[in-house]
């Protein structure tokens, strides 16, 4: 028997051993809090992804507050951008017009690639130092289907460049008023400028240059997303409306992970407040909310990354005052490597301390 026929073999004897005995025993409930010892699990999941205490009930209150802030600054900025039309007819126009799309591979790439050259020289003045390795934009494989878009880290040697990977095999699954707000996200200022930079760092052990926490890694790369103002990026209300759909997602994930985990939310009420909050089409939606049931309390620790870096920015004008310097404290933030949360306030708490030393 060959390879391929051995594969599927394999394939149809899994499938009908999934029809007749792994469905039939499975549960019918999605909380995770149902398990055995369900609620002190869900805990433990959001603690490891959060890096934090914060518990699901404060979770879920976060990010009903937050939905609600960033949906009032969507409506400013649809209205800045002219459109006095309800939000689903604008969502409508947004996903529908011909001009949001691309054409061919070829020419979603060069906007992609145009996008990050724009960005590259407006980096010096937020950021002390900048990492080395280079990095580049391409094609995701075709194999990998409709997969999202990522990142794929460089060698911490320098030996191989950092990549952002397109999604070009289905040109409608991202519009044109998204991009900038992935590559800030995915490429610079976001995941390959943090984890290159952490990797240069010669003075920290290796483990430290080379490990991951998601509240850290996805919190700093949400973080950049809002960078874009900063640097001028969204001078577009529309890009801007796109960076705020990105935002008001990973909101909306930490009402409905926890909904769903700790609150006796149902997989149609998760998916139905996904549907009237954010932006995303049918088909993400529920690959999104089924993400969720499997893997309870990673999508939170975007929202949460984020707010707790902010947050850290804030106390540290407000200690600083005129003495604050954005770029200084970019680099405090990213020098260290990847820590948890609780971690990286101890360390901007004591880089606030030695700048008040060095001011007097």
């Amino acid at each position: 028997m060959t390879a391929v026929g051995a594969a599927l073999l394999w394939c149809s004897a899994s499938t009908a051993a999934q029809q007749t005995r792994y469905l039939p025993a499975a549960r019918e409930e999605i909380a995770a809090s149902t398990l055995p010892g369900g609620p002190e699990y869900y805990a433990a999941t959001l603690q490891l992804n959060n890096t934090t205490a914060l518990s699901a009930l404060e979770i879920h209150d976060i990010g009903v507050r937050e939905v609600a802030r960033i949906e009032n600054e969507m409506r400013l900025v649809q209205q800045r951008a002219g459109f006095a039309a309800s939000r689903d007819q604008f969502l409508k126009y947004l996903w529908s017009d011909p001009k949001f799309f691309f054409n061919s591979p070829a020419e979603m790439l060069t906007a992609y690639r145009d996008i990050a050259k724009r960005i590259d020289p407006l980096l010096p003045p937020i950021f002390r130092e900048l990492p080395r390795l280079p990095y580049g934009i391409r094609a995701m494989p075709k194999e990998e289907g409709d997969n999202a878009e990522h990142y794929i880290p460089g060698a911490s040697d320098g030996s191989r460049a950092g990549f952002f990977e397109a999604n070009t095999n289905n040109l409608r699954r991202l519009a044109r008023w998204q991009m900038i707000d992935l590559v800030l996200h995915e490429a610079v200022p976001g995941h390959h400028l943090q984890i290159s930079r952490a990797q240069e760092i010669k003075d920290l052990p290796m483990f430290r240059r080379e490990i991951w926490f998601g509240a850290y890694g996805e919190g700093w790369a949400l973080y950049a997303e809002t960078l874009g103002d900063a640097l001028g990026m969204y001078d577009d209300p529309l890009d801007k409306y796109g960076q705020l759909s990105a935002e008001v997602w990973r909101a909306a994930r930490l009402v409905v992970d926890s909904g769903m985990h700790a609150l006796g939310w149902s997989r149609e009420r998760a998916m139905q407040y996904m549907r009237d909050h954010t932006t995303e089409s049918e088909d993400e939606i529920v690959a999104e909310v089924d993400r969720y049931i499997v893997w309870p309390g990673q999508a939170t620790a975007y929202k949460i990354g984020q707010l707790r870096i902010a947050a850290l920015r804030d106390k540290a004008r407000a200690a600083l005052g005129d003495r604050f310097n954005l770029s200084a404290f970019h680099n405090a933030l990213i020098d260290g490597g990847a820590v948890p949360l609780d971690v990286l306030e101890e360390e901007i708490d004591r880089w606030i301390a030695e700048q008040k030393v060095v001011a007097r």
